[in-house]
C-alpha cells in the first residue's frame, strides 16, 4: 500500500528481512514503525511464541560441524542445526519446516571455520525446494556470495562485503538472487565495499531488500536510519527505497515529504485537504 497525499506519502508499516529478536526486546516491536520482520537464526519454538507485528523466521542456522556460529556465545539454545553430510539435509530440513519457517537459513562463512561442502550446500536446497521454502544464505569469505548463488541460494543475508565482485559477478547475482542490505553494521572498509557492490547490484536491476541484521551490537528495534542512510548512499532511493522497505498492511505510516526516516503513524489530520 503507497498512497501519496499532500506534503507526502502514506504507506504500511516497514519490513525488516533480516533480524535476531532473540537478541533484543521484542517487545518494542509492537510501538514501532515495522509491520513485519523475518528473524534469519533462532529457537523456533520461543519465536512462534512472540507477540506483536507479524514475525516470520527462518528457524536455525544450518551449518558444517563445528561451522559459524556454533561457537558464538551470543546464539541462542535451539538456533543452530549442524549438517553432518549430505544425507541428512533432507531430513533436518524437514524438520525445520515443520515449525512452520518461511525459508532456511544456510551459512558460509569460510573466515570463521569450516562450511558445508558443495554437495551438502545443494542437498539443503533441494530439500528446502520439496517444501516451497527458499533457502536465504550468509555467505561472507572470498567466493562464498557467488558460490551461494551458483548452488541454488535465492537471497543472500547480507549484501556482499568481504570482497568486491566483478560486474559480471554482480550481472550473474542480479539475474538469480535478492540482496538483504545489513549495510549499517560493519566497519568503514567493509561498509564501502558492500555499497559499491549494492550500487552496481541495484543499476543491473537486482532486487535489494531493507535488512539490518537486528541484535548484531545496538541496533534500535524500529526502522534504523542509519541503515536508510547506507541505501541512499547506494542509491537506493525514492520507489526502490520503498520497495526495498515492503509495507505491509495497517496501521499506515505518514512519511512527510516522502522520506522513510521521518516515517510516524498516520493521523486523520494528514489526510485532509
Amino acid at each position: 500500500m503507497i498512497r501519496h497525499v499532500d506534503g507526502g506519502i502514506v504507506t504500511g508499516r516497514f519490513t525488516d528481512h533480516h533480524v535476531h529478536l532473540q537478541l533484543v526486546d521484542h517487545t518494542l516491536l509492537s510501538g514501532s514503525r515495522l509491520g513485519r520482520v523475518v528473524d534469519l537464526g533462532g529457537n523456533p519454538a520461543v519465536l512462534r511464541s512472540l507477540a506483536g507485528p507479524v514475525v516470520e523466521y527462518a528457524g536455525p542456522f544450518l551449518t558444517a560441524p563445528g561451522g559459524y556460529p556454533s561457537d558464538r556465545a551470543w546464539a541462542p539454545e535451539g538456533s543452530i542445526r549442524e549438517i553432518p553430510d549430505a544425507a541428512s539435509a533432507a531430513a533436518i530440513v524437514a524438520e525445520v519446516a515443520e515449525t512452520g519457517a518461511c525459508c532456511i537459513k544456510i551459512v558460509a562463512h569460510s573466515e570463521a571455520g569450516p562450511v558445508l561442502d558443495d554437495e551438502s550446500f545443494g542437498a539443503v536446497v533441494a530439500a528446502a525446494s520439496v517444501h516451497g521454502l527458499p533457502v536465504v544464505a550468509h555467505a561472507e569469505g572470498a567466493g562464498q556470495a557467488q558460490r551461494a548463488a551458483r548452488l541454488g541460494a535465492s537471497r543472500l543475508a547480507h549484501a556482499p562485503f568481504s570482497e568486491r565482485l566483478s560486474d559480471d559477478e554482480i550481472a550473474e547475482q542480479a539475474a538469480s538472487v535478492e540482496w538483504v542490505s545489513t549495510l549499517a553494521i560493519h566497519d568503514d572498509a567493509h561498509r564501502a565495499i558492500a555499497i559499491d557492490n549494492v550500487r552496481r547490484f541495484a543499476d543491473a536491476g537486482g532486487v535489494v531488500l531493507y535488512g539490518t541484521d537486528m541484535g548484531n551490537g545496538r541496533t534500535p528495534v524500529d526502522l534504523n536510519t542509519a541503515e536508510i542512510d547506507a541505501l541512499r548512499e547506494a542509491g537506493v532511493d525514492g520507489i526502490r527505497l520503498l520497495h526495498a522497505l515492503a509495507p505491509v498492511g495497517a496501521p499506515a505510516l505518514f512519511l512527510p515529504v516522502g522520506d522513510p526516516s521521518l516515517a510516524r503513524p498516520l493521523t486523520p489530520a494528514d489526510l485532509e485537504a
